[in-house]
């Protein structure tokens, strides 16, 4: 009974204090839009990059090492894998795939227009592998060629388009290639896939730009990792050995720092909220001397009269707080649409999540806020408070 009591004369307070409620309240929803906002943000970017990375955590890559001897026996002056050292990647990686790669780029003309793409040079076995297709078919003759989604898309090409490359032919269009995404072993979303043989003699090529190593168990990259290096760079440095895995993970710890920056960018203007209700209740004491003065000596504990200034700023920092976090809905799409240009991530429960830390967030400064106000009045000397003027 007394619990309630206490809660309306806080309710009251707020009320006919209105437009300096308002302000606090405003302020505690600005704080808890701009952190929820900022922690969806934040981790909508670590996810899209996640997304986008996540087809090459799997890989080991493996690239010449400028200066080195190759085992095929001659001078990698020209920055090429041969034959034998592909063959001793192979053995060192088995059980797992290794897939040579020809690498270049070239002048191009699709119909009237001339642009400048790369080519990737793949045997048609290893193509599925590392690729999916998206529309037609993958390679099948020497003559095809499979073009990455963006490429197609900002080329205007479709299935049967033919692509001439000058004075090395041309390629007929068999397949568009699913969307990728970016890499760090190659990136065909913005070039085109062609067979390997097709390519060596197009470009008199007959060494590769690197090997991918794909694989299959993510517990045995490092082993895969070390069992290259041992073998390729016993007596001088050959090739360079990456692991895409040690790079994708050191790529989404940075973005989740950087999460947690915005995160924490957001929660200071809460604080600021937070500092505004203090003087708001600090204000209320003041005004309310008197009041207190006389609740005290008709027999109020000072328990009560503690519990009653908490519930006038639990009050301001609910209404504030879900207030705030129905807004952020609104925030953490307008924030998604201007900086990704996709609300993908907006609904999962890992951004959903940063709703209940803003509400929890809004609540718990309110509380923080109102304590020490609250604590003020409790310790007023009830004579003192009634003698006030």
């Amino acid at each position: 009974m007394h619990s309630l009591m206490f809660f309306e004369l806080a309710r009251r307070n707020v009320r006919l204090h209105w437009l300096r409620s308002l302000l606090a309240i405003l302020g505690i929803i600005i704080g808890v839009v701009t952190i929820v906002s900022m922690g969806i943000l934040g981790n909508s970017l670590v996810l899209a990059i996640s997304d986008s990375l996540s087809t090459v955590g799997d890989s080991v890559i493996v690239t010449p090492h400028v200066g080195g001897m190759g085992f095929g026996g001659g001078s990698q002056s020209s920055n090429l894998l041969s034959d034998r050292d592909v063959e001793q990647i192979r053995r060192a990686a088995a059980p797992h795939v290794a897939i040579p790669v020809y690498s270049g780029s070239s002048r191009m003309k699709i119909g009237s227009e001339d642009t400048v793409g790369t080519i990737y040079g793949l045997k048609p076995d290893d193509i599925p592998v590392l690729l999916e297709v998206e529309q037609g078919s993958y390679l099948r003759g020497a003559s095809g060629a499979m073009v990455g989604a963006t490429f197609a898309e900002e080329n205007d090409i479709k299935v049967g388009s033919r692509i001439s490359l000058g004075e090395r032919g041309s390629v007929r269009v068999v397949g568009i290639l699913k969307e990728r995404g970016m890499g760090f072993d190659i990136n065909p979303d913005f070039g085109i896939v062609v067979d390997d043989q097709w390519f060596s003699q197009a470009f008199g090529q007959d060494e590769y730009n690197q090997v991918i190593v794909k694989v299959n168990d993510l517990n045995e990259i490092e082993e895969v990792k070390d069992s290259i290096d041992r073998t390729m760079n016993r007596k001088e440095t050959v090739v360079d050995v990456i692991d895409t895995r040690a790079i994708l993970e050191t790529i989404l710890t940075t973005f989740g720092q950087i999460s947690t920056f915005t995160t924490v960018i957001g929660g200071i203007s809460l604080i600021v909220a937070g500092v505004s209700i203090l003087n708001i209740m600090l204000m209320s004491v003041t005004e309310r001397i008197k009041e207190i003065g006389v609740i005290r000596s008709i027999g109020t504990q000072r328990k009560e009269v503690l519990r009653m200034f908490l519930y006038e700023a639990l009050i301001l920092g609910l209404i504030g707080s879900f207030i705030g976090g129905a807004l952020s809905i609104i925030g953490g799409y307008a924030v998604s649409m201007v900086m990704l240009q996709t609300t993908e991530y907006l609904f999962v429960p890992s951004s959903l999540v940063y709703i209940v830390y803003g509400v929890g967030f809004g609540l718990g400064t309110s509380l923080i806020s109102g304590l020490y106000p609250a604590w003020k009045a409790a310790n007023l000397n009830p004579i003192e408070a009634l003698r006030h003027e």
